[in-house]
């Protein structure tokens, strides 16, 4: 085992994370650095701050760091402006997350001169995946800790058993079979694996929710909302100008309200598992809705189409922790420059779990010629007889093909 002289820990305060941060300690026999990412994640976190105290860590090594600006601003609306989406379903709430935290944690290693960082993530998980690959991409002489790939900490009881011989408090509903299930959230989403979900057969329970009102029991008038969006990004809601952490605060209360978002899901990890795993992303899905709504009226249809091609790539490069690649940046920056265009408003209506698109409009930037689209008399706008040559030449391979096999009896 390598000699460090000071790692910094992704620090939650929870009972896995206390027990990393004693084992350091017990195993390397190093000064130990917490970091604790305010994300939104709607938790008080001055508890981890006095539990790393009583563990023993200096005050002036405890950084509990208040990182929602940031998150918003410069990874989930950067995201967004590719209209990201994994397998079709899963909005990247995690997997966003984890490449500002390892940014962060890079920074105070540098800030603190700790030559090690560590992560609390497991070895069938893929935030290591994605933890590690920040850490190398951002300082590539940084030694990396990952005790659920060094431990002997196999089980729970093991893992209980550490703690009590530690001292370390060990809350009542971990001694009475633990929480029923893995939660991480943020301001983008709240994620939920384990337990009752190991079964991909059984309907996740009711009570497992934590954001979103059951769709059924949402209110039974619809809400109307405007947003506003300037270069791609959402920068008013109902004409109240926020910054970007709070428009994502306002859009998750209003989706939660309406009951919106919830995802049930079976994904393909990067490790090689499927695994299942509950989402709600309230605000997140209301915002993939009507950023789709404003690029329909303001992008050019070839530029559309190749971002739609694109963005299966560009959301597995999130999900597999490929934030800071070169390809990653490449790739934001032709996405960036499709979105100078994408000014105006969208409306939406929200109702019992649904988003529904119900106008839009770009003073500025509308593609969209109602003199050549309408059904009515377009006074000369579009000759219809246009559309016979381009059928006709498009035609031509199929009725060539069709030809040979009448030719061959086919």
């Amino acid at each position: 085992m390598s000699e460090v002289k000071k790692v910094v820990l992704a620090y939650s305060g929870g009972l896995d994370t206390s027990v990393i941060l004693k084992w350091l300690q017990d195993t390397y026999r190093c000064e130990v650095v917490t970091f604790t990412a305010d994300l939104g994640q709607g938790e008080e976190l001055e508890p981890a701050r006095q539990k790393a105290l009583k563990l023993g860590i200096k005050p002036e090594n405890i950084y509990i760091d208040d990182l929602r600006e940031e998150f918003v601003r410069d990874f989930v609306f950067p995201m967004f402006r590719a209209n990201t989406i994994y397998e079709g379903e899963y909005l990247l709430g995690t997997s966003i997350a984890r490449p500002l935290i390892a940014k962060r944690q890079i920074e105070i290693a540098k800030l603190t001169g700790a030559d090690a960082v560590a992560h609390g993530a497991t070895g069938k998980g893929n935030d290591q995946v994605r933890f590690e690959l920040g850490y190398y991409a951002l300082m590539p002489e940084i030694k990396v800790i990952a005790p659920w790939r060094e431990w002997d900490l196999t089980s729970r009881e093991k893992l209980l058993a550490y703690a009590e011989k530690a001292g370390i408090p060990i809350e009542m509903k971990h001694r009475e079979g633990g929480s029923p299930y893995s939660m991480d959230a943020n301001l983008l989403h709240i994620s939920y694996e384990g337990r009752h979900l190991e079964n991909p057969a059984a309907e996740p329970e009711e009570s497992m929710w934590r954001w979103t009102t059951a769709p059924e029991k949402a209110p039974d008038a619809p809400q109307y909302v405007e947003l506003q969006f300037e270069k791609g990004d959402l920068v008013a809601i109902d004409g109240v100008r926020l910054r970007p952490h709070e428009l994502l605060s306002k859009l998750n209360e209003l989706g939660s309200k309406h009951g919106i978002g919830r995802l049930d899901l079976v994904e393909n990890r990067y490790v090689g598992m499927k695994s299942r795993g509950c989402y709600e992303t309230p605000g997140g899905t209301i915002l993939l809705k009507a950023h789709r709504a404003i690029e329909s009226i303001t992008l050019d249809r070839e530029v559309a189409h190749l971002k739609d091609q694109l963005m299966p790539r560009y959301a597995e490069m999130i999900y597999n922790g490929y934030w800071w690649s070169p390809e990653r940046r490449a790739l934001q920056a032709l996405i960036d420059a499709t979105q100078q265009t994408v000014n105006g408003w969208v409306r939406v209506k929200l109702y019992k779990g649904s988003v529904m698109v119900v106008g839009r409009d770009s003073p500025t930037d509308s593609l969209f010629d109602p003199t050549i689209a309408t059904f009515e008399d377009d006074r000369g706008a579009y000759n219809q007889k246009d559309a016979e040559g381009f059928i006709r030449l498009n035609a031509l391979r199929l009725r060539i093909a069709a030809k040979l096999e009448k030719k061959r009896g086919v």
